[in-house]
Order: C-alpha cells, then structure tokens, then sequence
C-alpha cells in the first residue's frame, strides 16, 4: 500500500526499458548518439521528447516549458531574470512554513540584491492554532502591500498541510498590482489541473519526481509565459543550452537565446532523467490531468470518509482542507508526536507506505494513477488497528 507519491512517485514500466536502451546506444555508438540514434531520440534534442507532454500536463503552450535542472537551481536562475527589486519595489509574498528550499532560495536572494529578509520577506500566516491560510489574507495583503512587492511566490500546494492555493485568484490580484507571479508547483503538479498559460503566471517551477514519477532527484522543469518569450533584455544567466540550436556548436558565435523557456537552459539535459520522465509522460498521454483529478477527488474523499466514519479522529487531527477543490490527493495527519514512531513502524508492519514529517504527521498520499479504492479501504483497517493496539478505543459512526 504506498501511499508516498507526495515524496517520490513509483517507477513506470518502462523507464527501465528507455534508460536500458540509452545505456546500449552509449555502449555501442558513444558520442554519435547525439545525432543517429536507432530509437529516434537523439540526445542533441532529446527534451523535445518530454516539452509537449509536459505542456499538456501543467495547461501551457510548449514554448513556455523547459526541461533541465533540478528544483531549487531553476528557482534560482529563473529568480535572476524575475525578481528585479527597486528601492520602492523589492519585496516578495510567501506562504508561512514554505518548503525550506523555497524559504532559503528566497532568503539568499533577498541578500543577494543587498536586502534584509527581516524587512524584505512577507509571510502570510494562517489564524493562530491553524494550519489553512484563508485567501483573503492573502488578497488582503496583496492589496494593501502590493505597490512594495516586486514577487509573489507561492506553492500551488502547500508540501506539509495539503493546501491547495487559488492560484488563478492569487495571480489575478497580482498582476492587477503590477507584481510578477510566480509558483513553486512541485506538489501541485501532475496531482491537479493547472492552467498556466490561461492564468497569466510570469513563471513556475517543479520536480517531477513526485506526482509525475521520474525517478529519484529526477530533472526538473520550468514554465516562462508566453508573453516573455521574446523579452532578450531582461537578465539570466545564460549557459550555451539556452543558444539558438542552429549555431550553438559554432563556439565563436555570441549568445542567442531561444525564444521562450528554451532560452533559460543552462546546460543539456542528462538523457538517462529524460527519458525516465518520457516513460511517465506517456502514462498521462494516455489520459487527461481532467480524469485523474476526477478520480482523485473520489479516492481522497473516500480516504478521508473512512477515517471519519471507522476512527473518529481519536488519535490524530486532519489538518489538510476538506474541501475538496482546495486540496490535492494528500491528507496530513498530525499525532501525538511520542505515538508517531510507533503508527509509522505499525504501518510498516503492514506493508504500508507514508511520509513522515517529524515531529508529529504523516502524510498520507493516494495516487489516482496507480493507487485504488481498495488500497485505501485495507490502509484505514490498518491504521485502526494500530491506534487500538495505542489504547484509542472507536466505535464507527452509523
């Protein structure tokens, strides 16, 4: 029963059978792999394989998607170029306990510029003794500091809580207040429908390593919006995988980035993550973000009737949204932090897989693409019967 996808998705199929196909065209045709290749994927282009599948996924056009990297380095090139803080404009918004990569990128860059992060970072906080931030603080503050903010910087799900942000409402408020918008969607992606050309987002970041099962450390990609893909004058850093193809090995020739996200590649992608994402990509290919979100919603929502009805909440607090549409597929429990390795070893026991966040949750994650009813069904009997043998004692709700 894994239930872990919010850490590291299961390994498709095939991604053996790719990897093991570019380990014998390497061992066979070494650097000629570049350009003959007997699979029609030569690795001169071979993220040209993933950008369409992945624009699929997360609602853009494939100009604006790059595959390269990993996370929290795309954060930090695609900052370089998106957060340009002036003198009356340098501040940027976050979510209170973002994930602590997010939080040091943002620290670092804040320093960076000659800034103090004790001035220069807003955190937006959920009521005291809660775990969910309400959207109107968020657009509240929007509104009232929006002159000062140079960047909006959110999680489209947030990693510990489960949260779902409205992204569309939050980058509406934004842009209305001239603030560029960007998200990190490394738990949002390929577990909700995203619409990131629609909503007019500047930029977005995300692993695949989660929800979209590329393996683990797996390569990252990147949105740039459309709107952006011809703007040379703003500032990267560049690296000659962001070169026009057609001159990039002539290495006399000056920098000409690619339109779109293209541009913002640094270096060539590593073809052994690339072809491991291609391996899931297909997988969605065969189905849309609409209907998997469709039957996560049901597997989520039957994950959380169970815990209701069979444990009463005795033991534990569900601290993840129960709407529904603002959350993913992931639910957080918070336990009695001396109780907590005990439940984890017990699920274990079990042959039951979730993400353990000391000092006190689990995050239980049911996957629509590979999880099923039944795995939910034998995971809440489990569980039930931990917390009993814990000394919780349940009587099921008619």
């Amino acid at each position: 029963m894994y239930f872990c996808g919010n850490s590291l998705g299961l390994m498709p199929k095939r991604a053996r059978i790719l990897v093991n196909q570019e380990l014998d065209v390497w061992a066979k045709s070494g650097v000629n792999g570049h350009f003959t290749h007997p699979h029609n994927r030569p690795w001169v282009s071979i993220d040209d394989t993933v950008v369409e599948k992945m624009a699929d996924v997360v609602g853009a056009k494939p100009i604006e998607i790059a595959i390269m990297n990993t996370l929290t380095s795309n954060l930090h090139l695609i900052m370089a170029s998106f957060y340009t803080p002036k003198k009356h404009r340098n501040k940027i918004l976050i979510e209170a306990k973002a994930f602590p990569s997010d939080q040091y990128a943002v620290e670092s860059q804040i320093k960076f510029h000659g800034y103090d992060p004790a001035t220069t970072l807003i955190t937006v906080n959920p009521p005291p003794g809660e775990y969910i931030i309400n959207l109107n603080d968020i657009l509240n503050i929007i509104e009232k500091e929006g002159s000062s903010i140079a960047l909006v910087l959110f999680s489209g799900i947030h990693y510990y809580s489960g949260q779902f942000f409205k992204l569309k409402k939050i980058a509406a408020a934004a842009k209305k207040k001239g603030c560029i918008v960007g998200f990190d969607l490394s738990h949002a992606v390929g577990n909700v429908v995203l619409k990131l050309h629609k909503w007019n987002v500047d930029f977005a970041v995300w692993c695949s390593y989660k929800y979209l099962n590329s393996g683990p450390g797996g390569i990252a990609g990147i949105f740039i919006h459309e709107k952006h893909a011809h703007d040379f004058n703003r500032p990267r850093f560049a690296g000659w995988w962001g070169s026009d193809r057609r001159s990039r090995f002539q290495m006399d020739k000056p920098f000409n980035p690619i339109p779109g996200a293209g541009g913002f590649q640094v270096s060539n992608p590593s073809v052994l993550d690339t072809v491991s994402l291609l391996a899931s990509l297909d997988v969605f290919a065969q189905t849309s973000m609409v209907q998997l979100r469709a039957k996560s919603i049901l597997l989520t929502g039957y994950l959380e009737y169970l815990l209701d009805k069979q444990l009463n909440g005795l033991g534990y607090k569900n601290i993840t949204p129960r709407d529904p549409h603002q959350r993913g597929c992931q639910i957080s429990l918070v336990i009695d932090e001396n109780k907590l390795e005990k439940v984890i070893n017990g699920l274990n026991s079990y042959g039951a897989v979730v993400d353990e966040r000391t000092p006190d949750c689990i995050r239980i994650a049911p996957n629509p693409m590979y999880n099923s009813f039944s795995d939910v069904f034998r995971f809440v009997k489990a569980l039930k019967i931990i917390m009993g043998n814990l000394g919780f004692k349940f009587e099921a709700k008619k």
